[in-house]
């Protein structure tokens, strides 16, 4: 498990790390570039494979995760180690197929899920649906279960969010209080567009 410095990953919660999506993606949401050739780094389709086989499992019985993640372990799970495993594994089924970065720092998880009601790919209904079973679980393995049918859903619909913040909301679920508290924030950033008459456009929200 390897550690690498971290510039511009504003939620993490250790310092000095920069998570795999922050590797690949700047601060402002662009690709980052490879210095010698100015190409893109974009995510190599097996790295992807190798994040999606994370989906289902528990944290660490994945031998090909392991070099993926960067939160310290002292011989046990945390509650990092597991929230940056299910992040990852999120992240490898959100950029698969994708060109764009589908980790955009700053776009919240609720404003993410508020982009895709209004998308039109589904009905309103179903996405409120989703959101809300989402929101009401209440252990963290059910939690990533109903995110991974919403990630797919935002695959389809091309739009990113913050995986720094989603693994920090991840790991605030394990406890009643801060659980507590991720669900306001993304109900808060979700029904927002009741203050402005959904008038604004989805595309101003990737």
């Amino acid at each position: 498990m390897s550690t690498t410095p971290q510039t511009d990953t504003t939620h993490a919660t250790t310092p000095n790390l920069r998570r795999y999506w922050a590797q690949r993606v700047d601060s402002n949401g662009a690709w980052r570039e490879q210095q010698a050739s100015r190409t893109s780094v974009h995510p190599p389709g097996e790295d992807l494979a190798a994040l999606r086989s994370g989906l289902g499992r528990p944290a660490g019985t994945v031998p090909a995760l392991w070099r993926f993640y960067t939160s310290p372990v002292d011989g046990r799970v945390t509650p990092e180690l597991e929230a940056e495993h299910a992040a990852l594994s999120l992240y490898g089924l959100h950029q698969q197929s994708q060109s764009r970065p589908m980790h955009k720092p700053g776009i919240h998880v609720g404003t993410a899920l508020r982009t895709l009601h209004r998308s039109e790919r589904f009905s309103e209904e179903a996405v409120d649906r989703r959101v809300a079973a989402a929101v009401h679980t209440s252990s963290v393995t059910a939690l990533v279960y109903r995110l991974r049918g919403l990630v797919t859903q935002l695959r389809s619909v091309e739009q990113p969010l913050d995986y720094d913040r989603l693994l920090q909301d991840i790991k605030r679920w394990h406890h009643a209080e801060s659980r507590q508290s991720v669900r306001r924030d993304w109900g808060l950033a979700y029904h927002a567009w009741n203050a402005r008459g959904d008038k604004e456009s989805p595309a101003k929200a990737r």
